[in-house]
């Protein structure tokens, strides 16, 4: 099968981590791994994601910034002509960081906040302080004219919060907001009993979309592959036509972009589908980013849509949408399995007896 065009590559340049979050993936700390990575070994991999296209580069952890190396790989990226961001928790972003952020080329910066108080966000980061100091990183990096993005990632804890963080990102006057659904992995498999069901899930992203509509901010929902119905479902109600004067970007990608348009590699340099899908495509030691991209018999059966099992595969949204292939192999075992939190019923697939439609 013809490989996918490569849109988007996040690199988890380390696990350490300065902030100890309920929900992280990575179950990230402050300890370094000897596998990680070398600088030589990183340049290899930016050189072989540039063969396959120009992707953005999404630099991230762990907290990128532990990296002593981040400026110098962060660099050659940019030289290199991928389009190179940063991930980070902010906290550790000075004024001299921004500076350097800045000066490197770096264009924007996603800087993650879960609740709208100090309160709130140090509860989910684990470390107190954790909010202030990410919000003077946020101003710093404004300073130094580096477009800022909020990431939030939403449970039962604060999906009540939702407008609140949205108005905290139109006072910090960021560019955008992305709302991210907790996929039960790493240390966020502990956080089970505050995953959203399948109804919370659809009247959460029924709101996130009427926000989208009534903000100047970038929206865009991730791990929430389901947004990318409701959208279509909405847009249809109100008679708007979905294109990139409507709804931006929205209106040109799908839901899961696992092994389709998007790739992770981890610390050690293993290829997976997203961070949150914990099933290993290849390994950029074995052969290069780019041979793993190309050949991968994981990624070649995620790009098969024929495959897709239960509602997912009858789906009439399935080309925007596809389930969320991370949560349905944690939950199944099962990579193409149905997507276990939705709450639609497509007309093609009768499901009787298991509740979760």
């Amino acid at each position: 099968m013809k490989p996918f065009s490569l849109r988007l590559v996040a690199w988890e340049m380390t696990r350490r981590c300065n902030l100890k979050c309920v929900h992280c993936r990575a179950g990230a700390s402050e300890r370094v791994d000897d596998n990680e990575l070398t600088f030589q070994q990183g340049v290899r991999l930016i050189d072989e994601i540039k063969e396959e296209g120009t992707p953005i580069l999404i630099m991230t952890g762990g907290e990128p910034l532990l990296r002593k190396d981040f400026f110098p790989l962060a660099d050659h990226a940019i030289k290199s002509g991928l389009r190179a961001v940063i991930a980070t928790n902010g906290a550790l972003v000075t004024r001299e960081i921004a500076g350097e952020i800045a000066k490197v080329g770096i264009p924007r910066a996603s800087v993650s906040l879960d609740g709208p108080t100090a309160t709130d966000h140090d509860a989910f980061r684990g470390v107190p302080g954790a909010f202030e100091n990410s919000l003077n990183g946020i101003d710093f990096l404004k300073s130094a004219g580096v477009d800022v993005q909020i990431n939030t990632t939403l449970t039962r804890r604060n999906r009540s919060q939702l407008k609140e963080m949205v108005r905290l990102a139109e006072k910090l006057q960021a560019k955008a907001f992305h709302v991210f659904l907790l996929v039960p992995t790493g240390r966020a498999r502990d956080m089970s009993g505050e995953e959203m069901g399948p109804q919370e899930y659809e009247e959460t992203l029924l709101e996130f979309y009427h926000i989208g509509r009534n903000t100047s901010l970038e929206t865009k929902a991730t791990c929430a592959p389901q947004y990318y119905r409701i959208l279509r479902q909405q847009a249809t109600k109100e008679h708007i036509e979905v294109n990139g004067d409507t709804f931006g970007l929205n209106a040109h990608t799908r839901g899961c972009l696992g092994g389709l348009s998007f790739a992770f590699v981890s610390h050690t340099g293993d290829v997976q589908p997203c961070g949150y899908f914990d099933e290993k495509a290849g390994s950029i030691k074995d052969g290069g980013f780019g041979r793993v991209w190309r050949e991968s018999e994981l990624l070649e059966e995620l790009r098969n849509f024929k495959l897709l099992e239960g509602k997912c595969g009858k789906c009439d949204y399935v080309r925007f949408c596809g389930g969320c292939r991370a949560r349905a192999y944690e939950l199944t075992g099962r990579r193409m399995a149905e997507e276990p939190y939705c709450a639609y019923q497509p007309p093609a697939f009768t499901k009787t007896g298991r509740g979760l439609c």
